[in-house]
């Protein structure tokens, strides 16, 4: 902008102003060559027929356009030289339109409809909403303010759009039509509006085909087949021209931008809940998969661990091999006595494992019976909670004693008195029993560790299944830090007692990491089909998100209007992308946190919920669903305004 504007300066000046639309046979010229003046100040009526061109003249002279060739100057600028942004920070700061149809904007109340433009101009949410009250007020509506537009007249609509046209300042109103809606009594009240706000300073450029309605303008211009036809005279010259604003910064900062943006897009989502909630059922299924299967598979794997923490973690199984095809010599318990003399051995204890039928009166169990030595107490970490354990005297002789787990004592004393010194009968063989097992509580694999009874081993074999090899013999070692010198040296004894390896090694740490190894793979796996139901759910949202700025593109092109540079319609649109996928992330975390109460509760399956996975999801769920808005948003953010408002 110079410095030398005076008041004999054009507002507006137009030469040789062409516009053609579309190539070839369907190329129409429709303006052609147009050279006008209009000072700051003037009340101009440019009148013509249909299809004359006047429309389009007040899409170029409102910024919503541009000229085919020709120049315009506003104030002194050429404006072919601003960029988009630009002329929209013109059009919010200087222009107000008042359309023949009103566009407003139907799901925003007429309060929120006159708040547009100073919303686009980044003014305080209280001051623009106190403006735009008083405005309405001015004009009669304000017992209207939060009222849609299809709940108000078409006089109270146009109202609201003038009010619209003056939110922040509306040096130039230019009215296309802006009583062809109306009834005769509205079309009067909007006449004496735009008559009230020429006189009050406004420059006011009406677009009419109505003779009588352009004769209550100070100056009538003719439009015939896109050229000037005819002027009643250009006025003298009224106030100095304006200074056009800065358009060349942003008009608002991004935070306000994104806060808005948030707020419309929580009103548009919730004006289609059904298509909302359809939209987003692949990103809820994907998140509440991934969180309920792995918590639930978290708490099974604690669940492991605690059980497994419960037998100690410091112990080497050593266990005959079943399948090999060469000869094999069985486990012995010379082989277990040969292993408790190894470096880094804390106990080793024989173990064979029978099924036996154990009664007491009337009261019989079908249950494990473990032929042991007392190595068994420290190596499984396992001591009576009633009574004592066997004595190696006990061992030696072969005594008929034997420890009842939990669960049998239960079973077989079902009173709950304590059976230690009672007699039961294991097959048909008598025992004493000496004590109860402290409760273990279920395995890894889900079964009753307490389902069990614990007999010497020489016991075993001579008063219920004689001789037989040993099961497993299991180790417990001092340092599980020499957790491989000890396997080498177990694995070389009981090379030199067998003469080859018939037998197999497994160790607490092995059976840790083969958990976590399946826990992983199915965290994967889990993943995998998360991922897949979150990038379905992301083409969902792209896909509504298409379908929306092809239903809101008339929106589009009203908020283009009013001042909403490419940068306002884009966040505008990634908002409400990234909000919707936001929504389905919770309601997938509501949806998991439900899978996992029926899992807990009804199931009785352990879940632990973990809260960076939880948050993981939904970030994931969020991201991908603004990746997926980005291209529509894009989209509605190029249209062009002119074409955006001729939108049905």
């Amino acid at each position: 902008m110079t410095d030398d504007l005076t008041a004999d300066m054009p507002l507006i000046r137009i030469r040789g102003l062409h516009r053609v639309f579309g190539e070839g046979a369907a190329r129409a010229h429709v303006l052609r060559g147009i050279d006008l003046d209009i000072h700051a100040g003037e009340f101009v009526a440019i009148v013509g027929t249909s299809g004359s061109g006047k429309s389009t003249l007040m899409n170029i002279l409102g910024l919503l356009d541009r000229p085919s060739a020709g120049s315009y100057h506003l104030a002194g600028k050429d404006v072919a030289r601003l960029s988009r942004d630009a002329r929209a920070g013109l059009r919010n700061r200087l222009f107000g339109f008042v359309f023949q149809q009103y566009n407003l904007i139907p799901t925003l109340t007429a309060l929120e409809n006159v708040e547009l433009p100073a919303s686009h101009a980044g003014a305080a949410r209280e001051a623009r909403r106190a403006r735009a009250a008083a405005l309405l007020r001015s004009l009669g509506l304000g017992h209207r303010l939060t009222a849609r537009p299809l709940q108000m007249s078409g006089g109270q609509q146009q109202r609201v759009s003038i009010a619209r046209a003056l939110m922040n300042g509306g040096a130039v109103i230019l009215a296309d039509e802006p009583t062809g809606a109306l009834d005769a009594e509205s079309g009067r009240q909007v006449m004496r509006l735009l008559s009230d706000l020429a006189g009050r300073g406004h420059t006011v450029i009406l677009i009419t085909h109505d003779t009588d309605i352009a004769a209550r303008a100070g100056r009538v211009i003719r439009v015939g087949e896109g050229r000037i036809a005819g002027d009643s005279g250009t006025r003298a010259a009224g106030p100095a021209v304006p200074v056009l604003p800065e358009t060349t910064g942003s008009r608002s900062a991004f935070l306000h931008a994104l806060r808005e943006a948030a707020r419309s897009a929580l009103a548009a989502i919730g004006a289609s809940p059904v298509r909302t909630a359809l939209t987003l059922s692949g990103i809820v299924i994907g998140v509440a998969s991934v969180v309920a299967m792995l918590a639930i598979g978290r708490g099974a794997q604690e669940e492991f661990v605690k059980r497994a923490s419960a037998i100690g973690t410091n112990w080497v199984v050593v266990g005959s091999d079943q399948d090999t095809r060469m000869p094999r010599r069985p486990l012995t318990l010379d082989d277990a006595m040969a292993l408790k003399g190894l470096p880094n051995v804390a106990g080793v204890m024989p173990g064979r494992w029978e099924q036996a039928t154990v009664r007491a009166g009337a009261f019989s169990i079908d249950t494990d019976i473990i032929g042991t030595d007392r190595d068994f107490r420290g190596v499984h970490g396992w001591d009576v909670v009633r009574g004592s354990f066997f004595s190696e005297a006990d061992e030696r002789g072969g005594s008929p004693v034997l420890l009842l787990g939990s669960t049998v004592a239960g079973t077989l004393f079902p009173d709950g008195r304590d059976p230690t010194g009672e007699f039961v009968f294991v097959n048909m063989s008598p025992f004493l029993v000496g004590g109860v097992l402290e409760s273990k509580g279920l395995s890894e694999n889900g079964s009753d560790r307490d389902k069990v009874v614990a007999m010497p081993l020489r016991s075993l074999e001579s008063r219920v299944y004689g001789p037989g090899e040993l099961s497993v013999i299991v180790v417990a070692l001092q340092d599980m830090a020499r957790l491989d010198e000890s396997n080498a040296l177990l694995r070389e004894a009981m090379i030199r007692r067998h003469g080859t390896e018939d037998f197999w090694l497994a160790d607490a740490a092995g059976a840790f990491a083969a958990a976590e190894a399946d826990r992983a793979s199915q965290n994967l796996l889990l993943g995998a089909v998360a991922t897949i139901s979150i990038f379905v759910g992301g083409i969902g949202v792209m896909n509504i998100m298409f379908i929306t700025v092809r239903e809101r593109t008339r929106e589009i092109g009203i908020r283009s209007a009013t001042g909403a540079a490419m940068r306002d319609i884009l966040v505008q649109f990634l908002t409400e992308a990234t909000v919707l996928s936001a929504l389905g992330g919770l309601a997938g975390l509501a949806l998991a946190v439900g899978i996992g109460a029926v899992a807990a509760l009804g199931l009785g399956m352990p879940v632990v919920f973990s809260v960076t996975v939880a948050l993981g999801a939904l970030a994931g769920a969020t991201a991908m669903g603004a990746a997926f808005g980005l291209v529509p948003a894009i989209r509605a953010a190029r249209l062009s305004p002119v074409e955006a408002l001729a939108s049905p």
